[in-house]
């Protein structure tokens, strides 16, 4: 049974959202209550656990307006393995194209590598004491003497009332010396000879006259690559960096493989998330109703391809296999040609739980400038700040961008807050150009409301000149 701290309540669910993400509201309730009810599935006591399946979410909206930083916020606050693919990259089995099951296997590898992580913090202590000695061993190999007798009367050291040390108690207390320079890194880009070794690379591509699977290409992969030697190749680094590969290297041995795939295949299982965005292009739309063929033939296969996906079926992995019927999807599409009614009707019903995103406001706009963790206005500041200079937004000069990217978005394109990217670049290059040479360290920039309207005049200008550029 899965500890009750571990998952987040709803409302803690829609609060954490809330810190990266501006409105939707409806989307953040339904995204919430979807992962709640994974905790509640998995402490379910009968036998009725294993019948409950996860209601997927369907989210209508266009481009921008988060429907993809939902899912992969959501995925963060619940620590689950989260996969994005687009719908238009799969294409029907017999056409050229990524095979649907491949969804699958990049969510088991995104799953292992968190269980992997893991398991390298419970055995980071002890794989830091192996590097250090094997450190030690670069700097001051160690004297594997027989019966510890002086070899060289001239290298021993006395003290008074005691005997000559032995080369053995030197070499300790030498080891000793550079065992705390080593810790308190003094040492740190001083050169050593380590062994690292190479992953053997099988390389294959073709079997035979045809191409091979997904499927069995990574099992044969696999294969090969376990029967062959692995090489192991001197390398002459500093010590900052031979503890980086060592740690690597150590950790691996430490973990047990087989432990993290069986808690990989479980934690994918019953946790992952498939984000699959772009799918209203695999929407039949106009002319999939008239029976017509051309491309409306594929969209069609590619929905029935990922029908058993969805619906909950075993897919094979390099890990082993895994079954989907828990996993969680979300599908997203901007449904602007197309509608939700255009997907095949068994598609439909997978995804019973359809939420609709708003368009983004002036308002939006502003709140999304001032107040999310990850904020442009908080990212130019970072940036700048690296070079010890100032960076300041007046209000009104936040609120004239808001109107500036809105109004935009009305006349030209909505591509959502991703037009924030547009207008925040063509309002700062000067400065992020001028830094150092002509700003030094200490300045500080404040950005007024008048100085967004001078360097925002050509971009508010041109823009009727773009429906006119090819």
């Amino acid at each position: 049974m899965i500890n009750q701290e571990t998952y987040f309540t709803p409302r803690q669910i829609v609060e954490e959202l809330d810190k990266y993400i501006i409105g939707q509201k409806d989307a953040k309730r339904n995204v919430a209550i979807a992962l709640r009810n994974r905790w509640r599935r998995m402490n379910v006591k009968s036998e009725m656990q294993g019948e409950i399946v996860p209601n997927n979410i369907l989210m209508i909206g266009a481009t921008g307006v988060g429907k993809t930083e939902i899912a992969r916020r959501l995925a963060k606050i619940a620590n689950a393995p989260f996969t994005k693919v687009e719908a238009s990259k799969f294409t029907e089995v017999g056409y050229v194209g990524r095979d649907v099951e491949s969804m699958v296997r990049d969510l088991v590898e995104q799953s292992v590598n968190l269980v992997k992580a893991e398991k390298k913090e419970e055995v980071k202590l002890k794989a830091e004491q192996i590097v250090e000695d094997i450190i030690l061993d670069a700097l001051i190999p160690p004297i594997k003497g027989d019966n510890g007798t002086v070899k060289n009367a001239a290298s021993t050291e006395t003290v008074t009332g005691e005997l000559p040390a032995t080369d053995s108690e030197l070499n300790e207390r030498t080891r000793e010396r550079f065992r705390e320079k080593i810790r308190n890194g003094e040492l740190e880009d001083r050169k050593i000879d380590i062994n690292v070794k190479k992953p053997a690379n099988p390389g294959v591509g073709m079997i035979g006259g045809g191409m091979m699977d997904e499927s069995s290409m990574i099992n044969l992969q696999e294969m090969i690559s376990g029967m062959m030697p692995k090489k192991s190749k001197k390398r002459k680094v500093t010590i900052a960096e031979a503890r980086k590969i060592l740690i690597e290297e150590e950790s691996a041995k430490l973990i047990d493989m087989d432990e993290v795939k069986d808690l990989a295949i479980q934690k994918a299982e019953n946790t992952g998330i498939i984000f699959v965005d772009e799918i209203d292009k695999i929407a039949a739309g106009g002319s999939g109703k008239k029976g017509g063929g051309g491309p409306d033939v594929s969209r069609e296969g590619v929905q029935r391809d990922l029908l058993p996906i969805v619906e909950g079926s075993t897919v094979n992995t390099k890990y082993g296999l895994i079954r989907t019927d828990h996993i969680l999807f979300i599908a997203a599409g901007a449904f602007h040609v197309a509608k939700p009614s255009d997907l095949i009707p068994e598609l439909q019903g997978r995804f019973p739980i359809r939420v609709e995103l708003d368009n983004l406001t002036k308002e939006d706009f502003y709140h999304i400038l001032k107040e999310p963790k990850n904020a442009l206005t908080k990212q130019y500041e970072a940036l700048l700040d690296s070079e010890n200079v100032k960076l300041t937004f007046q209000e009104d000069a936040l609120e004239e961008i808001a109107e500036k990217a809105f109004q935009i978005n009305t006349e030209v394109e909505n591509i959502g807050a991703r037009r924030l990217h547009t207008v925040m670049s063509q309002l700062l290059n000067e400065f992020l150009f001028d830094v150092p040479d002509k700003i030094g360290p200490n300045a500080n920039i404040v950005i007024t409301r008048e100085m967004v309207q001078d360097k925002l005049v050509g971009l508010i200008t041109n823009k009727d000149l773009s429906e006119f550029i090819l």
